[in-house]
């Protein structure tokens, strides 16, 4: 990597360069050594498609050049040991327990940024896994909806398929990443994020069925058109609760309609349901069964070039999001409408969990520095902005 004159701080390497970091602090914690592993795992912006993927719908993300990057090498006593350099991590940001074995299953515990990479050590598809050193450093942002949590988990797995190779299967691998997060961090997280941080194609968004877990790539290679990420770096603590909530929500308005999913159900059959059903649910499965429409009608749209249509697709999932599905907030609301007041701007909305985080705005490349000033000027917050292409999954680091 390269090096710049002046020594750039720790908050500024991780951020700009995630393996340099990382491999620093290795030798900071490990006594001057170097590792002898290095892997990264991508975060994802989702460009349509959100709250779909737990109820076996479409979605259309990306990933990221915004990486999770895990260096280490191997010990022979039995032990890991895990350092995490990221800033907003729980304390400590080290901690050591014994590798488990099939007498003495790892469970979860704290701290609880270690139970991301618990939960795959516990769930990896091969073994015995040995004991091992191990640093995390990560560019993608904690909790703005880009994906750090798969990404954390999808680099363990990586790194674990160093020390241990399994069959190299990356669909069961990206099961397994998603029952690691369901079992220790106990987050009922759809299939999506760890399944684009293992697939991603670089120059290619990913059209993902969520049920038959089949992937289409739709080229996003037009010079012409950049999307835009804009973190309001606001993060609201109903996260945590609203999410299994509105799983649950979505899960019984599928059985009160008889269907396995709500991919199965169309709006007639919700409407001709409502009386049976409380507003709420009625609201929630709208959203639902619209997004999945809106996501299969945007990546035709991709296809054929038609970014405006997809861009009144992104607002309508926007709006359906802040109305039916209730997981916006009024600094994302805020975000998307001063976007869209720019002339070249395509489509905005808000991407992720929802209640903080960012907004994906697709827009014209001449226009991106416009609307960038236009958010700075008019937007309350204090936004951090990430012009971005589609990148590749997973993988080793060359030394």
């Amino acid at each position: 990597m390269s090096r710049t004159s002046q020594r750039p701080s720790t908050a500024q390497l991780i951020m700009s360069r995630p393996e340099e970091a990382a491999r620093r602090a290795y030798s900071l914690h490990y006594g001057g050594a170097a590792p002898e592993i290095a892997v990264f795992a991508p975060g994802r912006v989702n460009l349509i498609g959100e709250h779909t993927d737990y109820n076996g719908g479409f979605v259309l993300p990306m990933a990221l050049p915004l990486i999770t990057v895990i260096v280490g090498s191997r010990r022979n006593d039995g032990k890991i040991c895990l350092v995490t350099t990221a800033e907003g991590a729980d304390e400590p940001q080290k901690v050591e327990f014994e590798a488990p074995r099939e007498d003495k299953p790892l469970a979860p515990g704290t701290p609880k940024w270690a139970n991301y990479m618990k939960g795959v050590i516990q769930h990896y598809r091969a073994g015995p896994i040995p004991g091992f050193n191990a640093v995390v450093a990560t560019s993608v942002p904690l909790g703005g909806g880009l994906s750090s949590s798969a990404a954390l988990e999808v680099a363990t797995y990586t790194f674990l398929q160093q020390l241990c190779p399994d069959d190299g299967d990356d669909v069961q691998k990206a099961l397994a990443c998603q029952k690691a997060e369901h079992t220790f961090p106990g987050v009922p997280c759809g299939i999506m994020d760890q399944f684009i941080s293992v697939m991603g194609k670089e120059g290619n968004a990913l059209l993902i069925d969520c049920r038959s877990l089949e992937a289409t790539q739709f080229p996003l290679t037009d010079p012409k058109l950049s999307v835009l990420i804009t973190n309001s770096n606001v993060r609201h603590e109903l996260t945590g609760s609203e999410y299994p909530t509105r799983r649950r929500q979505c899960e019984e308005t599928a059985k009160a309609l008889g269907k396995e999913t709500l991919r199965d159900a169309s709006m007639e059959e919700l409407k001709a349901k409502k009386g049976n059903l409380s507003e709420v649910c009625y609201r929630r499965a709208r959203h639902v069964i619209t997004e999945i429409e809106r996501t299969a009608k945007a990546a035709r749209a991709l296809e054929r070039g038609d970014y405006h249509v997809f861009g009144k697709l992104m607002v309508d999932s926007h709006n359906s999001l802040r109305d039916d599905y209730e997981v916006s907030c009024p600094e994302l609301d805020e975000l998307v409408a001063i976007a869209m007041e720019v002339p070249g701007v395509y489509g905005s909305r808000m991407t992720g969990g929802g209640f903080g985080g960012c907004t994906v705005t697709l827009l014209e490349t001449s226009v991106a520095d416009k609307t960038k000033q236009q958010i700075q000027e008019k937007f309350r917050g204090t936004p951090t902005f990430y012009i971005t292409k589609p990148s590749p999954g997973s993988g080793v680091l060359s030394h």
